[in-house]
């Protein structure tokens, strides 16, 4: 076969660096469209990015040519630094290390945007660490809550 036709939908799901509530109202739209932006320059396509104060949900198509994780690097690093050079916050922005990596079909595309397009209701509800572990244990992860989250000393 002369060409490779793929398509693989991701979610990637990430913290504030100690689940710090530092995403504030008065940037946060914005960031949420750096990020889109920032997955859409490595070649992936964004469907939706959302979250609330301390983590946040992105959701792509992701290209044949691109890793999960450099895709994940590039976007925590770059919207970091967009973060603390625009002055969004006293204290310096930081990502927690790692991501939560999830696949779809096709037809779960409507559900999976209108879950990420309700964040905010949703967390009224549930605080992150539970819906990660949801997530963890509805994909089948194998994962050590000793290590899935940095807390603070």
């Amino acid at each position: 076969m002369p060409n490779t036709y793929v398509k693989i939908y991701v979610q990637a799901v990430f913290a504030v660096k100690y689940r710090r509530a530092l995403i504030k109202d008065h940037f946060k739209k914005d960031l949420h469209a750096v990020l889109g932006n920032l997955i859409n320059e490595t070649g992936c396509k964004t469907i939706i990015v959302g979250g609330v104060e301390d983590h946040v949900h992105c959701f792509f198509s992701l290209k044949t040519t691109c890793s999960l994780s450099d895709v994940m690097k590039s976007v925590k690093a770059k919207s970091s630094k967009w973060i603390n050079e625009n002055g969004f916050l006293e204290d310096r922005f930081e990502w927690q290390r790692g991501f939560g990596g999830f696949s779809y079909s096709q037809s779960a595309i409507n559900n999976v945007y209108k879950y990420i397009e309700n964040q905010e209701e949703h967390h009224r509800k549930q605080n992150f660490k539970a819906e990660y572990k949801n997530l963890l244990q509805k994909f089948e992860v194998e994962y050590d809550e000793d290590y899935w989250f940095e807390d603070l000393m």
